[in-house]
């Protein structure tokens, strides 16, 4: 029994050499066939990257950092990669500019994949992607790139912080860019278009865009004509980031069109929109038809349709990005009809209540610079508008205005009275804008009985008022008082007529919103000034 133990123990201590023996020369084997495999997998991985690459988008790649690890399938990272047009977005030189570059790639598959072709990857995973569009007609189509059916096919692409750049071809328009902070792209079919959902940083005003839809197929001999199709909701974009206006912006849209001019539809809704210099908010909403335009680098407004309180008003123009100053540049011809014209106001001046009601009509080119200061000393209006029965929230403006057209029809005895009839005024005009200061050329108030013709400037903080020129009345001076007076100024009634008939006086209004001051002008010379007033039949 003892020899049986004993040699029972001598064949355990053979079996577990053997194991022993067994498993080293296979831990060996495993660990001199890793960086076998890991060797000769490089490269055969980093041809079909390159040359499926090559050939989807006909061009010379570029790829200087490529490893792959075969520790648990096979683990690859790519960094560095280059994929070339032929533009230099400064000298238009070929060969310098790539099209598209990714800083760095990763994806994993399993080492049988490397028998197949194509090779078939899950999900490769992109950081710091610049696809980098070149302007039209700037990219060389005979790149001479083997024509090879892909040897990689990607179901899904995950990207981290992208930017899409759509170069222009004129040198004092900057390009258009497009920041995208995650990017997912699934692929449909071999040579169909890419399913996308992105997340976009717009810079100004502040926020997330997200969107989905449809890009490409990639169109390799004309980037530009990829097509691109898609959706976006942009929501609690703080307006406030923009200096001179505020409130909080949401908008929906839907886009189409290829990367050299896509064509927006959407609707934006801003409850709080409010112009800094006023400090009033207003509820704001728009709907516009837009073309992106990346030849010029231009977005065409056409139209814009928006609704702020009671008022409407439609614009079509452009937004343009300009270098100096570094920005964009928003040019519009705006027509506002229907109005009211305390609704524009409220918007624009700071005075509470608005200084006067009534029905408005105004149309004017609008022109905002881009730059440091405020929007109200970067604005610059020309236009003409129309006041339809106005009538002034300030009674003591509003006292005047009464006062004066009842004189004016011969009846002082009822402008004397302790409650006189108020009285609705229309106006017209011709103004610009500069600097927060409205000047007025051509400035018409009618009342019964009176016309007024003025020329003078209007601050958008109410602060100043400066407005002369003459006043036509349709009673003689001497009917516009009474008693003592009235006999008095009988004499003179000829030296202030017009073509013999009511009268005609210099007048000035001058002063601030809460202290405004009407009365005669004899003394002001401003040639400019009366040049301006003074129009056809004067």
């Amino acid at each position: 029994m003892a020899l049986n133990s004993t040699a029972r123990r001598q064949a355990h201590r053979s079996a577990w050499k053997w194991v022993a023996l067994t498993g080293l020369s296979a831990l060996a084997v495993f660990s001199i066939a890793l960086p076998l495999a890991a060797h000769y997998a490089q490269p055969i991985l980093r041809e079909r990257v390159t040359e499926t690459l090559s050939a989807r988008f006909h061009a010379r790649v570029e790829l200087p950092v490529f490893q792959v690890s075969v520790t648990h399938g096979l683990q690859i990272y790519g960094a560095e990669l280059k994929i070339f047009g032929n533009f230099d977005p400064n000298s238009h030189q070929p060969g310098i500019q790539p099209v598209i570059a990714v800083q760095e790639f990763r994806f994993h598959a399993g080492i049988l994949n490397l028998l197949h072709t194509p090779m078939r990857i899950h999900r490769v995973y992109l950081r710091g992607l610049e696809l980098n569009i070149p302007p039209r007609g700037e990219r060389d189509i005979d790149l001479h790139v083997k024509k090879i059916r892909n040897k990689i096919y990607v179901d899904e692409f995950v990207c981290e912080d992208a930017q899409l750049i759509i170069n222009t071809a004129r040198p004092d328009k900057l390009p258009l860019e497009f920041d995208i902070r995650q990017l997912t792209m699934r692929q449909i079919a071999p040579g169909e278009a890419l399913r996308f959902d992105a997340t976009l940083i717009n810079p100004k005003p502040v926020g997330e865009i997200q969107s989905s839809g449809f890009f490409g197929p990639w169109q390799p001999d004309e980037p530009r004509d990829t097509p691109v199709k898609g959706g976006y909701s942009f929501t609690h974009a703080d307006l406030g980031t923009i200096r001179g206006i505020g409130g909080i912006l949401s908008s929906k849209g839907q886009y189409e069109g290829t990367l050299g001019g896509i064509v927006v539809d959407g609707k934006t809704e801003t409850p709080d929109f409010q112009i800094a210099s006023s400090g009033h908010s207003v509820p704001l909403t728009t709907e516009f038809h837009a073309k992106v335009d990346g030849t010029s680098g231009d977005t065409y407004l056409d139209p814009v349709n928006a609704t702020i309180l009671q008022s409407h008003l439609v614009a079509h123009g452009s937004i343009v990005r300009v270098k100096d100053p570094n920005g964009h540049r928003v040019l519009l011809n705006v027509q506002v009809k229907p109005a009211r014209i305390e609704d524009l106001l409220k918007l624009g001046v700071r005075t509470s209540p608005p200084v006067m009601s009534g029905a408005a009509e105004l149309t004017t080119r609008f022109d905002l610079s881009p730059g440091p200061a405020d929007l109200t000393d970067r604005l610059r209006l020309d236009g003409k508008f129309r006041i339809i029965d106005a009538h002034f929230s300030n009674e003591q403006i509003q006292n005047k205005v009464d006062a004066l057209s009842l004189r004016s029809e011969g009846k002082p005895k009822k402008a004397n009275a302790a409650d006189p009839p108020n009285v609705l005024s229309d106006m017209k005009g011709v103004f610009s804008l500069r600097n927060g200061l409205l000047s007025f050329s051509q400035l018409l108030f009618d009342v019964p009985g009176a016309t007024v013709k003025l020329a003078g400037e209007y601050s958008l903080d109410g602060n100043q008022f400066d407005f002369h020129g003459k006043a036509r009345m349709k009673a003689k001076l001497s009917q516009m008082t009474t008693g003592w007076k009235s006999v008095f100024l009988k004499p003179v009634d000829p030296f202030f007529s017009k073509h013999g008939a009511g009268t005609e006086l210099p007048v000035k209004i001058t002063g601030t919103r809460s202290a405004p001051h009407f009365g005669l002008d004899f003394g002001h010379k401003d040639e400019n000034v009366r040049s301006k007033m003074e129009g056809p039949g004067q």
